[in-house]
């Protein structure tokens, strides 16, 4: 490690950090089957693998148990997360959940109990900042330099047109990561596709965790500007606007 420059800062690393957290891949306990085999790993320094620990488990309460997971996010929620919920008696939740509702449903004897709640947004945005600055360190063996931006693609949001635009940012980046490889090695827990980047540079990573739980995080190098969109503009505006690409219609405001 001494030779090593940990992946967020110019600080020698002294661990590895696994990205994404090791936490999020279930063990034969818990699934039946150890998903922690050749997981990814990263130099780090003490700052940015200790502050973490604290975030992993609260990632991984955050999307593991998600409706319309597979089968293996399915029993991780029910495994280990439980207990993580229990051994803090349900404190936990107060801490992932800034606001949280939950809903019962009864069926043939069969219970079923699901959360609707409001997640910590810029706690989970920090989390996967530091999964795609880890995920391009993994990749291509150098830190990046820049800004990261990432797109939760699988929460509900109240803001306007959210379901315009993540049908958009979908459309886009599937014709981008067609011919695209999916990379790791436990791609039933998480796998991630790189486009190429564009004119400008920029270019983007889908991070998908249990084959349901999609974020797109677009990467500015250093000495780039954002390029300006006149559509986007005027959906910033509010002004009515369909955006059309290879022959779909997207329409906002």
């Amino acid at each position: 490690m001494e030779n090593k420059q940990c992946y967020m800062c110019d600080a020698h690393a002294t661990s590895v950090e696994h990205v994404p957290p090791k936490c999020l891949f279930p063990t034969i306990k818990d699934s039946g089957k150890n998903h922690r085999v050749d997981l990814i790993t990263v130099p780090s320094c003490d700052k940015h693998n200790g502050e973490k620990s604290r975030d992993d488990e609260f990632l991984m309460v955050c999307i593991a148990g998600i409706i319309g997971n597979n089968s293996i996010g399915y029993q991780h929620y029910h495994g280990k997360i439980q207990r993580a919920l229990k051994r803090t008696s349900y404190k936990l939740l107060d801490k992932v959940f800034l606001k949280k509702r939950f809903y019962h449903f009864h069926d043939d004897n069969e219970f079923l109990e699901i959360l609707w709640g409001t997640p910590d947004y810029q706690r989970l945005i920090k989390c996967f900042e530091h999964i795609a600055m880890g995920i391009y360190r993994h990749h291509y063996g150098t830190n990046f330099k820049g800004k990261v931006k990432p797109y939760l693609g699988f929460l509900h949001s109240n803001e306007p047109n959210p379901k315009a635009f993540k049908e958009l940012i979908q459309h886009k980046t599937a014709k981008e990561l067609e011919n695209q490889p999916k990379l790791g090695s436990n791609q039933e827990v998480f796998y991630y596709q790189y486009t190429t980047p564009d004119q400008f540079g920029i270019f983007l990573v889908k991070l998908s965790f249990y084959e349901n739980v999609d974020v797109y995080v677009s990467y500015l190098p250093e000495g780039v500007e954002k390029p300006s969109h006149l559509g986007f503009e005027l959906v910033n505006r509010g002004i009515k606007t369909i955006i059309n690409e290879d022959g779909k219609s997207f329409e906002f405001n």
